[in-house]
């Protein structure tokens, strides 16, 4: 009927459904229609052409097909004239078989009976009533729905954001382990440019050495004079008679001098092979480039044996000079 369509499709259901709502059940008015509805919401539209109408097309076919379903339901349809079909488990009363099959399928009542009540159409206050009820049905549905939805988007947004947390980590922790790598990188660089500089710098003081007793002897060979050997004019200076190696054999001319050098505060001692003719500061640079504790500029060098303690002035003479030739163990303090 025209004014149960216009109902629906107030109430805010699909037109779709409410043509499929109405044929279904016959256009036998409101609440058969919304029952419908209500019972089928999940399922998709089916195409008009094969949704079969539950009411015949005259009076004599709905008759036929009423007796035909009392019989299939038991029921006998004798005596008084019968105006209704009566469910016998819960007493609800229905004007035509079809809409106590549909009571049937959607209950599973299967024990009706003739009555001669008649079933009296829907007041507007009744209509009013029923459309209400239904009304609160679908809020009440769309407001447990809107609570599950509600849970469902809060555990998803926790999982995200734990997500986020373990990913936050673990990039923390990669930026922190390549900060150690990049300073222990530069650590490293900075160790190999300081043994750098001072294998530099002990070549460019042999060089320098070298050059120097060149010139005496071309000097000494245009003047005449007889030419000196470095290691026997290094054996009569006063600074190696008043500072004789530890071993007794500074008079000797050795090329390399064998170095031990300990730390005045304690740790495993460094050991290097120097040319005799390097400077003293050589092996202040050699001990910087090995430890980062050690400063050229301020680094002191001693002897316990012979106990001696080398003045800055000391740190331009070589080691043959200095008396620590073929070997000596230096004490340095930072």
């Amino acid at each position: 009927m025209a004014g149960d369509k216009d109902t629906l499709l107030s109430m805010g259901f699909d037109s779709a459904r409410v043509e499929w709502a109405l044929k279904a059940t016959g256009n036998r008015g409101l609440q058969p229609a919304m029952d419908h509805i209500l019972a089928n919401e999940s399922k998709p539209v089916p195409a008009m052409d094969s949704v079969s109408e539950s009411s015949g097309a005259n009076a004599n076919d709905d008759d036929d097909e009423d007796a035909e379903a009392l019989r299939s339901l038991g029921v006998a349809a004798e005596g008084a004239e019968a105006k209704s079909i009566k469910c016998s488990q819960c007493g609800k009363i229905f004007k035509n078989t079809a809409l106590a099959n549909y009571h049937a399928e959607k209950s599973g009542h299967d024990q009706f009976e003739e009555s001669t009540d008649e079933v009296k159409s829907l007041t507007e206050e009744e209509k009013k009533e029923r459309l209400a009820e239904l009304r609160a049905k679908m809020a009440e549905k769309r407001s447990v729905q809107a609570v599950k939805d509600a849970e469902d988007a809060k555990a998803n947004e926790n999982l995200r954001r734990k997500a986020g947390k373990d990913i936050h980590k673990i990039k923390e922790e990669l930026k922190t382990k390549e900060v150690i790598k990049e300073a222990e990188q530069r650590r490293r660089d900075k160790i190999d440019d300081a043994k750098a500089r001072a294998a530099i710098k002990a070549q460019i003081e042999a060089d320098k050495k070298a050059r120097a007793e060149k010139a005496a002897k071309e000097k000494a060979l245009r003047e005449g004079r007889p030419v000196e050997d470095a290691g026997a004019s290094a054996s009569a200076s006063p600074q190696v008679t008043s500072a004789p190696s530890s071993s007794g054999v500074a008079g000797k001319d050795f090329k390399e001098t064998r170095l031990q050098i300990r730390m005045a505060s304690g740790g495993q001692p460094y050991t290097t092979t120097l040319s005799s003719d390097s400077p003293l500061s050589a092996v202040a640079e050699f001990i910087a480039a090995q430890t980062l504790d050690v400063n050229v500029d301020t680094v002191t060098l001693s002897q316990h044996f012979p106990r001696k303690a080398f003045a800055r002035s000391d740190f331009t003479k070589s080691l043959r000079e200095l008396g620590l030739t073929p070997s000596a163990v230096i004490i340095a303090s930072p």
